[in-house]
């Protein structure tokens, strides 16, 4: 409603908000509970209502939202119900017309051949003379079907609604899809984008409107909540504009909501191009913002985080800081014997720079009762203290209500070098899915953000520049156990991220016996995997949904 009035008040005649912005998306599951779906229909003729209330009846509202089919029951094989992500035009405190994605995506963390059955219309709502076409999401990223259909309706706009999650270097390959659909079209093409996170997924907004040639209009800020307002010259709706069926047998569904043209005017919001952030900026930010609505969606106010002394605590804390404030975020020093004075010292100075809720709890004295009652030695002993540590974590978060924030890497969850219940419990992994090498590069971009704007870096040097270790046992280093991380991250990309077998990585020129080693490491480790939180989507292939392997698995790539 905020957002409506304040494009009411800018003189808009259109408005639009993203895909399945009723219920947020994606839905999963929820979209085969009946009663979940019904919810959704009844919210959207309640809004049609309050919308010609307030007084904004006249005015044209598209929203996405989850619906069902009225045709008869689907075909085997399709979801029960046929529930559809759908989207439907408001105006006159009704709904005037509402339409389902066409082409559903099950690739990645789509799965919409699970849940949803597909729209067959080209759906066309007339403005002010205008024809404007109506598309969501996947209607744009595959071929065929709503973009050369609106061509063939000879629409002045193609308006598509989205979720598109965010993805590094994602952003450059939708501008492009954008400007190539609008020229398939031959219209104006509006890619309305949603901003904020749902669980692992977050969305960067980027919104984009380009002319029938490809050329940028309007591109919206990344990861910023607001209101892209533009006055289009649009052509005027063809007298003899064809109906019936058009491409992929897609059938037009015209409704004519407004015949007399607008007297021309000279524009007053013409557009613009906001400035991109560069590529750790852009990271980094999705970080913050998967966090927040993580923690804001779910209903909690403050983290917990167990500061080691190292980047990777460092950077999570430096990250749920920027989130939900330093006041929100707390960290627990847990040193063991074998904890070195320097990183008890950057801990304690991170908690300093930053300005969250700081306390020192040593494992030692439970270390040591663990072990008058238990004879463990090697990794059984070292893979206590990091037990002991998430058990009490976990205490203090029962105790205090704070969740856990577990500060794993995707590098460490790739080849198993992390302890279960120990640092990887939690609610939530903020960098789950960022390399060793990227988490120094992230640290280190957000510490020059910092003195760039006169700021005290939130990250300690000493962090920074010391070698990686769990400080299990004395001297250790995370070498003594894996490749260097620069090595390792390239091989983990191609194998994790990329599907190459250990063939094609050798072939690309790194060492075969470091190569198998590295595979059979990640292979092993898939249970760990499975129990570890949640955490944000970077990524093309993070693990979760993007990454499905079976646990119990006899084929290695190391013994093809």
């Amino acid at each position: 409603m905020h957002w409506t009035r304040h494009s009411a008040e800018q003189g808009a005649h259109l408005v639009a908000f993203p895909e399945m912005v009723l219920t947020g998306y994606p839905v999963e599951d929820l979209a085969l509970r009946q009663s979940f779906v019904e919810a959704s229909r009844a919210a959207l003729r309640s809004l049609a209502a309050r919308l010609a209330e307030e007084g904004f009846g006249g005015l044209p509202v598209v929203v996405g939202y989850l619906d069902r089919s009225e045709k008869a029951q689907p075909r085997f094989g399709q979801p029960a119900g046929a529930p559809q992500n759908a989207a439907a035009v408001l105006y006159g405190g009704e709904v005037v017309l509402s339409f389902a994605k066409h082409h559903l995506p099950n690739y990645g963390v789509f799965d919409e051949f699970r849940y949803f059955v597909p729209g067959d219309t080209l759906p066309v709502v007339r403005v002010h003379g205008v024809d404007v076409a109506l598309a969501i999401c996947e209607d744009l990223w595959q071929e065929g079907g709503r973009v050369p259909a609106a061509r063939s309706a000879r629409a002045g706009l193609l308006l598509s609604v989205n979720a598109s999650p965010y993805e590094q270097n994602k952003d450059d390959v939708r501008l492009e899809l954008v400007r190539k659909r609008a020229q398939e079209a031959g219209c104006t093409l509006a890619y309305l984008a949603m901003i904020g996170g749902q669980d692992e997924l977050v969305f960067d907004g980027d919104s984009i409107v380009v002319d029938a040639n490809g050329e940028v209009v309007a591109r919206a800020p990344q990861f910023s909540e607001g209101s892209v307002i533009l006055d289009l010259d649009l052509p005027a709706a063809s007298p003899d504009a064809p109906e019936g069926t058009v491409d992929d047998g897609l059938t037009i569904e015209r409704v004519v909501l407004s015949e007399e043209p607008l007297p021309a005017y000279e524009p007053e919001l013409t557009g613009g191009y906001a400035e991109r952030l560069d590529d750790d900026e852009e990271v980094y930010t999705a970080l913050v913002v998967g966090l927040r609505a993580y923690a804001a969606k779910n209903g909690f106010r403050s983290v917990l985080i167990g500061l080691s002394g190292g980047i990777d605590s460092a950077l999570v804390a430096a990250i749920a800081c920027d989130a939900l404030g330093a006041r929100n975020v707390y960290g627990v020093s847990m040193p063991s014997k074998y904890s070195s004075e320097h990183s008890k010292g950057d801990a304690a100075e991170l908690a300093r720079r930053t300005g969250l809720n700081f306390r020192t709890v040593p494992i030692e004295p439970m270390f040591d009762a663990y072990m008058g009652a238990l004879n463990l030695t090697g990794l059984a002993e070292e893979n206590l203290q990091s037990r002991l540590r998430g058990t009490m974590l976990m205490a203090i978060s029962n105790q205090e209500g704070h969740i856990v924030l577990a500060p794993g890497n995707k590098s460490e969850l790739a080849v198993g070098y992390s302890t279960l219940y120990g640092d990887s419990v939690g609610a939530y992994g903020p960098i789950k899915d960022v390399y060793k090498t990227s988490v120094f590069r992230l640290a280190r971009w957000r510490n020059r953000a910092a003195e760039e704007r006169g700021q005290t870096p939130p990250i300690p040097e000493n962090s920074l520049s010391k070698p990686p270790s769990a400080e299990l046992r004395p001297g250790q280093v995370d070498t003594d156990s894996l490749p260097d991380y620069d090595v390792l991250d390239r091989i983990l990309e191609l194998y994790v991220d990329r599907d190459q077998g250990k063939e094609a990585i050798v072939a690309a020129g790194y060492d075969e016996e470091l190569v198998a080693r590295t595979l059979r490491l990640v292979d092993a480790a898939e249970y760990k995997r499975r129990q570890y939180p949640p955490g944000t989507k970077i990524s093309a292939k993070g693990f979760g949904k993007d990454r499905r392997l079976p646990i119990t698995n006899r084929w290695r790539e190391t013994t093809s």
